[in-house]
């Protein structure tokens, strides 16, 4: 018996859904895989902590334990910052680069410091509401420009052109 189109489609429809739901990778989703193993928060914490200002100490943690790359420290009320972050608003230019070379995820804040001028003002274009967002600690994309030196000062300009005047909201409590 031939199908028509309509029945092709429908029948075409019905298996990507039931594709989807049998999926091996449902499973492994829904369970997340609690068993493996976490890295150990005092690890995490001093990788962290001398990304702020020990090149030497980063790279020597990174090859004693390369899943240290993204690790992310909370420091407590809403205040995460991975290795890279540290690096983007302490201006740590080479570390910074050196973390993505290895595969570090990065954001808008180290974007601004490296002075990547064309990927910020392009993001801030499609979504102007950044423009306020703030980093680890508080820190505005207006302070990582001014981290960033002479490569970040036209991004320096555009931001306050924009507006942005602040270099620090204190929004999470330290106690």
């Amino acid at each position: 018996m031939r199908s028509n189109r309509r029945q092709f489609i429908h029948t075409l429809g019905l298996g990507t859904v039931s594709g989807l739901t049998f999926s091996p990778f449902i499973p492994r989703m829904a369970n997340l895989n609690l068993e493996i193993p976490k890295l150990d928060a005092e690890l995490v914490s001093e990788f962290v902590r001398v990304a702020h200002f020990d090149f030497d100490a980063v790279r020597k943690m990174l090859e004693e334990t390369p899943n240290l790359l993204n690790a992310t420290q909370d420091w407590g009320d809403g205040d995460f910052e991975t290795a890279i972050g540290a690096a983007g608003h302490m201006g740590l230019k080479e570390m910074a680069n050196y973390l993505i070379d290895q595969g570090a995820r990065f954001d808008l804040f180290v974007l601004t410091m490296l002075g990547k001028t064309s990927i910020v003002k392009g993001v801030l274009e499609l979504y102007p509401d950044l423009l306020n967002s703030i980093g680890p600690h508080g820190f505005t994309l207006l302070h990582h420009a001014e981290k960033g030196g002479p490569d970040a000062d036209e991004l320096h300009a555009y931001l306050q052109s924009k507006g942005l005047i602040e270099t620090f909201i204190p929004t999470f409590k330290k106690e």
